[in-house]
């Protein structure tokens, strides 16, 4: 049922089918039916009235859906991708800024030691990611801001692993890399969290572009392959 709407079979407006109907064409049982119901209630896309449920637009919906609408199509939705690191850029940007502002010398070294792990595996995307996380999540714990823990926690969980999962791999310029180090290390050798800011924003923004290229190859291979 959540595919459907999310397909939009059932749009905005519609009312859905009464539990009878649905537990006859899901073979489930009205209890199941009612909480599945009341799952999808929660999660914002639709709301139950007197006499049946209706369907809700998809803003209304909770980032709970986010995950759902990534594996609607073999291919994931570009634009949806570019958002997600859009929004994901500038909760890390206002984290890496917090974190350098108030960490104390012991978190200050940690970070540094970090930054340089980071330069050693910088020629290649893969193997950098994994000390990339940890790095971001080293960040998020100095910053100590629970909003932004709590909404990253929710994008990671319904989107990384599926970029992963679908496999994405951008390719990104190692000159850009090089310029986001370079500056990550001055950060947190100067205590700068504007410089941390602006080194976290570039270095997704040259994800973004990484991302868009990918999809441009993807799209230009089946084209080749239905010539």
């Amino acid at each position: 049922m959540r595919t459907d709407i999310l397909r939009q079979r059932y749009v905005c407006g519609d009312r859905l089918p009464s539990e009878r109907d649905l537990a006859a064409g899901f073979d489930a049982s009205r209890g199941a039916v009612r909480e599945a119901l009341s799952q999808l209630e929660q999660s914002g896309l639709i709301k139950i009235q007197p006499g049946g449920a209706r369907v809700r637009p998809i803003q209304s919906a909770s980032i709970s859906v986010l995950g759902p609408l990534m594996t609607l199509d073999e291919s994931p939705d570009p634009v949806l991708i570019d958002q997600f690191l859009q929004t994901f850029a500038a909760l890390s940007a206002l984290t890496a800024r917090e974190a350098i502002n108030y960490a104390n010398n012991e978190e200050m070294n940690r970070l540094r030691q970090m930054v340089v792990s980071l330069g050693k595996q910088s020629k290649d995307y893969e193997t950098m990611q994994p000390q990339w996380r940890e790095f971001l999540r080293a960040l998020a714990e100095i910053a100590d801001n629970l909003v932004i823990h709590l909404i990253g926690n929710d994008l990671r969980a319904q989107f990384v692993d599926q970029m992963a999962k679908l496999g994405i791999q951008p390719e990104l310029r190692k000159k850009v890399v090089n310029e986001v180090l370079s500056t990550l290390k001055t950060s947190v050798t100067e205590g700068k969290g504007d410089l941390a800011q602006l080194a976290v924003q570039q270095y997704f923004d040259e994800l973004r572009h990484s991302v868009a290229e990918f999809f441009d190859n993807q799209r230009g291979s089946y084209r080749e392959e239905e010539i």
